[in-house]
């Protein structure tokens, strides 16, 4: 009989070689284009894979400090594609204002 443990530990292996190989994939689309807004997807979707990993991980050492730094790489992740969005769409991140006198 198989340990639970162990089919734990396989599907996280599993789970890990195929998220990376998914990040692989998202860089080839990162790089080749063919336009920003393909690039702004890619750079998320490997954003979102990487949050994966660091999930996978945890479940495969058994640490709980993974998934804490998940959360943080997901509230980055998130954080970095709307600003990149930002500025696609609008040319500038930070509006600033003049005061008028």
């Amino acid at each position: 009989m198989v340990a639970e443990g162990s089919v734990v530990t396989t599907a996280a292996d599993v789970g890990i070689v195929l998220v990376s190989a998914l990040c692989i994939l998202c860089s080839y689309r990162v790089v080749k284009g063919p336009t920003v807004p393909d690039r702004v997807v890619a750079l998320d979707a490997i954003a979102t894979n990487v949050v994966a990993l660091a999930v996978l991980f945890a479940l495969k050492t058994d640490r709980g400090l993974f998934v804490t730094v998940s959360l943080v790489l997901a509230i980055i992740g998130f954080l970095s594609t709307i600003t990149v969005a930002k500025f696609v769409t609008e040319g500038d991140i930070i509006e600033r204002r003049e005061e008028q006198q």
